[in-house]
């Protein structure tokens, strides 16, 4: 619920008030530089539209429910918000860039009368690798370094075997994780085209564009993601930490299907196709990083709108090749209200690249970062997102912070 990192923060927050116990009279955060990219500009939910690493640290504190995780301040009253936006104007909470070589990596120091604790989130926006009450760590996990931000091991995910698995497996072990993506995710785009978020992208893609599925593809799309990025409190399934990626690899394939009268069976087996395609390549790439996490997810929906078309292997491999030949170099600069233009940009070129593919029509594997085989393509983009773009990332974060020279 609510755009992922400052979530986190609220979680850590809210972990470390339950192991204090006792009135929070200051706070300090420590965040990776993504963390920070990822909460400078965009709205927490539940906080009378306030932005940033303070107001989610605060709201944390003063509202959160550790046991609902990243559903942590889902019930938030309105003498919080309002104590919140009082705290948020003092020297409550003080933020701090954390020297680390994890792109999440969060400690939140609470500070009590008499006691002081420090949470320590790593790798994953739940995941707690150290706490530590006064001078004393009373957890610390070891070994850490073997998940790289992956729980799991993905080395089996190829197309060829997500096609396989999307095929045949048994419907009653996925209906759960996709009916409940189908209902979350497109309730918050039918908030963002009926409510007030953003600029009202969504809205205007419908008005202007032309009356087709790939018009309502993007505006849907488009609309949940802004309603997300401008505080609205639904919640949304994710996919490799990211709501945006959820939104992005499952909405365009709902509004297809229905528009194209699907059955149930070909959207909930596309689904676990696309969101697997997705999970495939951020695998390469990780959780955070300068590249748009929107191109992968965009990318697997375009290849799983050629899925539920009953395309071969091969053109589900051109799909995906004339995507990652197009708009690689769309780059994070955080969460906020402008991915969905970046989202819908994204739904678009997966179109084309579809259209191209129903064709047999592909670009040559001689030609940029492309490769002979798309398992290689996916790595190369991995690469480029996961080391070619570190030098981007710090950039980025120094125009954000008005730390670059002008």
């Amino acid at each position: 619920m609510g755009c992922t990192e400052p979530i986190a923060i609220a979680y850590a927050a809210s972990k470390a008030k339950d192991i204090l116990q006792e009135e929070v009279v200051r706070l300090e955060a420590f965040c990776s530089g993504n963390i920070i990219k990822n909460t400078k500009c965009v709205i927490v939910p539940n906080t009378g539209n306030l932005i940033g690493i303070e107001a989610s640290a605060i709201i944390g504190i003063l509202a959160g429910n550790t046991a609902r995780e990243l559903e942590v301040i889902a019930e938030v009253s309105d003498e919080a918000i309002a104590k919140t936006k009082e705290l948020v104007k003092q020297d409550f909470c003080q933020v701090n860039l954390l020297d680390t070589n994890r792109v999440l990596h969060i400690v939140i120091k609470a500070y009590g009368e008499n006691h002081s604790c420090s949470v320590e989130i790593q790798d994953a926006h739940t995941h707690i690798t150290k706490i530590q009450y006064d001078d004393q760590t009373i957890f610390e996990e070891e070994g850490n370094e073997k998940y790289l931000g992956s729980f799991t091991d993905r080395s089996c995910l190829s197309l060829e075997k997500i096609y396989h698995f999307a095929n045949t497996c048994e419907l009653e072990d996925i209906k759960f994780l996709v009916q409940r993506q189908i209902q979350y995710n497109m309730a918050i785009a039918n908030e963002g085209l009926t409510g007030n978020y953003g600029i009202g992208l969504g809205k205007v893609l419908l008005e202007t564009g032309e009356n087709s599925v790939f018009t309502q593809m993007k505006a849907y799309t488009a609309a949940a993601s802004e309603a997300r990025m401008c505080g609205c409190s639904l919640p949304v399934v994710t996919n490799s930490g990211s709501g945006n990626q959820g939104i992005t690899c499952s909405v365009p394939v709902i509004v297809y299907a229905k528009e194209k009268n699907k059955t149930k069976e070909q959207l909930w087996r596309t689904l676990v196709f696309s969101n697997l395609m997705t999970i495939h390549q951020k695998t390469r790439i990780g959780r955070l990083s300068a590249f748009c996490g929107a191109v992968s997810a965009a990318c697997a929906a375009g290849c799983a709108i050629s899925y539920i078309e009953n395309a071969s292997i091969q053109q589900l491999r051109n799909t995906i090749t004339n995507t990652l030949a197009d708009i690689p170099g769309i780059v994070c600069d955080g969460a906020k209200a402008t991915c969905a233009a970046k989202i819908a940009t994204s739904v678009d070129a997966a179109m084309m690249a579809h259209q191209l593919a129903m064709r047999n029509r592909v670009y040559d594997s001689t030609l940029g970062i492309l490769k002979e085989d798309i398992e290689s393509t996916i790595s190369a983009v991995g690469y480029l997102g996961k080391y070619g773009m570190k030098e981007t990332d710090e950039e980025i974060l120094n125009i954000m912070l008005d730390t670059w020279e002008k």
